[in-house]
């Protein structure tokens, strides 16, 4: 089954406060969902953005790489069995109504290795 990769945009004021009551809340429901319907594979929430740090050839720059509006505030991968099906889960995806979005890319390759206690 192939894999695609979920990155969850949120709203860039959206950091350190919640802009919608309840947001974690739905997002923690909806994961809870994606593990016990078998389709994920990983999913990690990230900081703020304001914790970034960027590195371009031999510059380091503190925030994230892009300047925007949205930030990723989040990414999942899961196992659907094409695009369309991704797509549908994707769009469950509470950030969809929370003034954020989702972007859909199928996964290429990756890994992730056995480190317990490290999140």
């Amino acid at each position: 089954m192939a894999q695609y990769a979920i990155l969850i945009h949120a709203r860039t004021h959206a950091e350190g406060a919640e802009a919608v009551p309840g947001a974690r809340e739905a997002h923690d429901r909806h994961f809870e969902d994606l593990v016990q319907s078998g389709v994920l594979v990983a999913a990690f929430a990230l900081q703020p953005a304001g914790t970034a740090t960027s590195i371009r050839g031999d510059v380091v720059t503190d925030g994230p790489f892009l300047d925007a509006k949205e930030v990723i505030a989040g990414l999942a991968v899961i196992e659907a069995p094409d695009l369309d099906a991704a797509l549908e889960i994707a769009r469950a995806n509470p950030a969809t109504w929370q003034g954020g979005g989702v972007e859909v890319r199928p996964v290429e390759g990756g890994f992730v290795t056995d480190r317990p206690g490290t999140a």
